[in-house]
């Protein structure tokens, strides 16, 4: 069946990146295609007419949504309109899932074919969403496979179509020669330090990562420790972080952005939790997940999160393959304890980095090109299999 008409709702950055290699791949299967709906610039270089700025759903936070929400419900019933009007061949809501699930469901109740693309984590906290991505969506397309084997049980039509960051990073990477492009020596130790990309993170772990730092440079000669920051407002409070740590001002490199040389460049990765530690496994690196928050959110969370880890490859691989410390237990001790004990065991950071690359090789399968398999059945009419191996 060739698609002539699909509608696609993204409403961030990463859902901007995401619909528009979904969207190449489709013109590629179906050249006459046209698209309209939501997007970024990405998406609208690749042929979507956007009808409103990417922007109009990146609101965060409760009391920011309940300010937003005449606006978001009238852009809602603008979009909803709008693709009754133009009659889809499907709609694809691209993440945003507090948005679009709504949105799926309205049009799937007026006839129109539906799907979600990324799933929200509805396999770690408020799993009862799920009778309600059930009754939105005609499929899910999950970039994981334990999120694929969750909808499985719940009878929910999945496609797993991997990650494109595991598409992105390749199979085989030179750590001397990112140890070059940093400027860091090749035959000594390397640590490097992820303390997060948002302001709250650097608050609740900066001075632990660094106390802990300071621990692991008196125990190893040599060490060198990269930081890269995620921004520049969070490089400027590195900056002023570390201005307290004077003893350490011959060990750190303080980097704008190079998140991904200075893993490739280590020998073991600090991090807090998130899709940090996702790219440090593709990177296959050795790692060790920390991570404190607020003692409200810490309470709230342990009562509503139903899994086991917080830290994605750990999820992949539904066992502890990284040690996580978590709140209370993520003292600069512990923390200098573990990644001790990864540096000066090669034996042990080898067999990681060889798990991490096979795990790595599980998750790269072109998910655009797959995406665009998976939705052109579903038009047809072609059953999803709902199995962790996408088939």
């Amino acid at each position: 069946m060739t698609l002539q008409r699909v509608y696609l709702v993204a409403g961030e950055l990463s859902g901007d990146i995401l619909g528009a290699g979904l969207m190449q791949a489709l013109r590629a299967r179906h050249p006459q295609v046209e698209f309209r709906g939501m997007g970024g610039p990405r998406m609208e270089a690749q042929g979507l007419k956007s009808r409103f700025p990417l922007e109009t759903l990146s609101v965060m936070g409760l009391v920011e949504v309940l300010k937003h929400l005449p606006e978001l419900i009238r852009v809602r019933r603008t979009l909803r309109e709008e693709a009754l009007a133009w009659q889809p061949d499907v709609m694809i809501g691209i993440d945003a899932p507090d948005f679009n699930i709504g949105l799926e469901k309205q049009l799937r109740a007026a006839g129109v074919t539906t799907a979600h693309y990324v799933s929200p984590s509805v396999w770690a906290w408020r799993q009862g969403r799920v009778k309600k991505i059930a009754n939105a969506v005609d499929a899910m397309l999950t970039l994981l496979p334990f999120e694929a084997d969750f909808y499985h049980r719940h009878h929910v039509p999945v496609a797993f179509v991997g990650h494109p960051l595991a598409d992105e990073l390749p199979l085989e990477n030179d750590r001397n020669a990112a140890r070059r492009e940093l400027g860091l020596a090749s035959n000594a130790p390397v640590l490097a330090l992820l303390p997060g990309s948002r302001g709250n993170e650097i608050r609740f772990m900066g001075t632990t990562f660094l106390d802990a730092v300071t621990l692991l440079c008196q125990r190893h000669v040599g060490l060198q420790v990269v930081v890269p920051a995620a921004t520049a407002q969070r490089h400027q409070e590195l900056r002023e972080l570390l201005a307290g740590y004077p003893t350490l001002a011959q060990r750190v490199t303080l980097l704008e952005g190079q998140a991904r040389e200075a893993m490739v460049a280590s020998d073991a990765v600090l991090l807090t939790s998130g899709t940090a530690a996702l790219e440090a496994m593709l990177c296959h690196r050795a790692m060790l997940v920390a991570y404190k928050m607020a003692p409200a959110t810490h309470w709230l969370a342990k009562r509503l999160v139903k899994t086991q880890w917080i830290s994605l490859p750990n999820l992949i691989a539904q066992e502890s393959v990284v040690p996580e410390l978590i709140q209370h237990a993520a003292t600069p001790e512990a923390i200098a304890e573990q990644i001790g004990q990864l540096l000066s065991d090669a034996e042990m950071r080898h067999g990681l980095e060889a798990r991490f690359a096979a795990m790595h090789a599980t998750l790269q399968r072109n998910a655009s090109e797959r995406a665009a398999q998976a939705i052109t059945a579903l038009v047809a009419g072609e059953l999803l299999e709902a199995k962790p191996d996408g088939g």
